[in-house]
């Protein structure tokens, strides 16, 4: 943004009085620091639209919306490129127990090809929806907990899992009570990851779920106590029993889209999951037993942002927003303006 240079006259044979940047040859070329710490910080909660409204209204500040997106996005990118993981556990004896959990949902992207010669780009747009995975670790007893996130793939997460649970200050003494629901690369990661350290934990709630729908199956007029005897086996460790209760009711046609087989899932989450359902050793130890803390984080850390009505995002972009919004929910925000940073090329 270049200033036009002005001339004001006392009279007409006074001499000139031009603004300080101009006559000392200074050039503006960007915003002030402070004036795009609070257009990022618009822009990490509501879309870019309507930062020049609030800028206008808290600042008395005019700023197009097109140059706050582009503030917005140079600012989470940089914070995308200052990530640096551990991924180790450090040789400290570190804290008694760290609790992590990992989950993943889903946010809309766009995804444009080069198009065929003589079309427009836009023609060749596809809207689809991609996995956001998101870590949560915090110390047993702390009410402080440490995210991570990713668009990447199950050894991304993985990534961004250990570095939360090693930044709660695990070390080789440290018991990890891991939970998630039961997707195996969660599982996979908690073993790869965190190896005999670790005890990963299914879910109660997301196993409840399949418990309830097979109950009306096994049980019709009485579903509802069925359920509560098969959730007080498996807090006592005993999933054989509740695979016993199932078998007798197990569905004889493949399960469809028309005609479920709610007996079959529920036999075979249960059956392909061993070692997956301690709940006894977690609750005599007053450990979580559900995943639930990082199932609400999905909402406030991602989807208020990222999933919003009407917004799609171009997988680079959602990955800076992404980044400044774990930057935000971490407590870093003032501790990254603090930091000195280059200017933009």
């Amino acid at each position: 943004m270049e200033v036009v240079e002005q001339r004001f006259r006392h009279d007409r044979s006074g001499p000139s009085l031009r603004p300080f940047g101009v006559s000392a040859g200074v050039r503006n070329r960007g915003y002030s620091r402070p004036l795009e710490r609070a257009i990022t910080d618009f822009g990490a909660d509501v879309p870019f639209g309507q930062i020049p409204q609030k800028l206008q209204e808290h600042h008395g500040l005019e700023v197009p919306s097109e140059t706050a997106r582009q503030i917005t996005e140079k600012h989470g990118g940089r914070m995308l490129e200052q990530q640096v993981l551990e991924t180790e556990i450090p040789e400290r004896p570190g804290v008694a127990v760290v609790v992590a959990e990992l989950d993943g949902s889903m946010i809309p992207v766009v995804r444009t090809a080069e198009p065929k010669p003589g079309r427009d780009r836009r023609s060749t747009r596809q809207l689809e929806w991609q996995e956001v995975r998101l870590a949560l670790a915090y110390r047993f007893g702390s009410v402080t907990p440490r995210f991570g996130a990713t668009l990447g793939g199950p050894e991304p997460a993985g990534a961004h899992w250990a570095d939360c649970v090693i930044r709660c200050g695990a070390g080789q003494q440290t018991f990890i009570h891991c939970l998630g629901d039961g997707a195996p690369w969660i599982a996979q990661q908690a073993e790869q990851r965190f190896g005999t350290q670790a005890r990963y934990l299914i879910d109660f709630s997301h196993l409840s779920e399949y418990l309830s729908a097979a109950a009306s199956r096994c049980v019709p007029d009485q579903p509802q106590r069925w359920l509560e005897q098969q959730k007080q086996h498996l807090k006592e460790n005993r999933s054989e029993a509740v695979l016993d209760a199932l078998a007798p009711h197990l569905e004889r046609h493949k399960a469809t889209a028309d005609t479920p087989a709610p007996v079959q899932a529920c036999y075979r989450y249960l059956d392909h999951r061993p070692g997956q359902f301690d709940y006894q050793s977690a609750l005599a130890a007053g450990l979580p037993i559900g995943s639930g803390e990082v199932e609400s984080a999905h909402r406030y850390v991602i989807q208020d942002r990222l999933k919003r009505a009407g917004a799609w995002w171009k997988e680079d972009n959602a990955a800076k927003l992404l980044a400044l919004r774990v930057v935000r929910a971490n407590h870093q925000w003032e501790t990254y303006w603090q930091k000195p940073h280059q200017k933009a090329a």
